[in-house]
């Protein structure tokens, strides 16, 4: 269930005026995702990966604030080769290190270029945050935020600079909704009112349909930053 069958119709936001490495190279498209703890922001990667990694070449930057627990996730679960995963340890509130001061984070992700490249997408993924959890335009070119229905159905109408401002919004674990006791058309209604034309994507990534839709929008901005 999404509102926006229309991928490419925001691709254009994706692409950036720092498109080119020093060298002159194309760098890679840089799409982070942000969200609340346990919203489901690792299963994301997780599954962007596995879907995406035979026709992209992927790496990955994952935050947390004191531990390197959602990197070691990914390397156990084996969704890319093991150097083409970073940590970065923030020491602080999540939203310092992807918005406030980025250096952490550019530096893993140019790392990551200059190690494993050339790279056509990095994906850099934000440790648990609030809803005014938005990624700095000198570190991503989109951004994807990430709720869940667990989170309560009034998360969407709430707002907040993640829910009204990211390039997309994907309502996670829609299969909890009936044992939670979420309204999953009240939230498709609210999530309009607050973002307009901006896409919402709902999803069960324990569905068969997982991670498709997020991946076809993720597919449309590599095209727009390529084209």
């Amino acid at each position: 269930m999404h509102l926006d069958h229309t991928h490419d119709r925001h691709a254009a936001a994706a692409v950036g005026a720092d498109a080119r490495r020093a060298d002159g190279s194309r760098r890679a498209l840089r799409i982070g995702l942000g969200g609340p703890v346990g919203s489901g922001k690792t299963a994301t990667v997780a599954a962007l990966c596995r879907t995406l990694r035979d026709e992209l070449s992927l790496a990955v930057v994952t935050n947390d604030i004191y531990t390197r627990e959602d990197a070691e996730f990914l390397l156990r679960e084996a969704v890319l080769p093991p150097e083409r995963i970073t940590a970065v340890e923030t020491g602080a509130c999540p939203h310092t290190a992807i918005r406030d001061d980025i250096s952490a984070n550019l530096e893993a992700v140019e790392d990551l270029e200059d190690e494993v490249g050339p790279l056509d997408l990095i994906l850099v993924e934000s440790g648990g945050d609030n809803l005014t959890a938005t990624f700095s335009k000198g570190l991503v070119d989109a951004q994807i935020f990430v709720i869940d229905v667990a989170g309560g159905d009034d998360i969407p109408r709430k707002g907040g600079p993640g829910v009204t401002t990211a390039d997309l919004l994907v309502v996670n674990k829609t299969d909890l909704a009936p044992y939670v006791g979420s309204d999953l058309a009240r939230m498709a209604a609210d999530a309009k009112a607050q973002r307009a034309e901006l896409p919402v994507v709902f999803q069960s990534l324990r569905s068969e349909g997982g991670v498709q839709d997020v991946a076809a929008w993720v597919r449309a901005q590599f095209a727009a930053w390529t084209a």
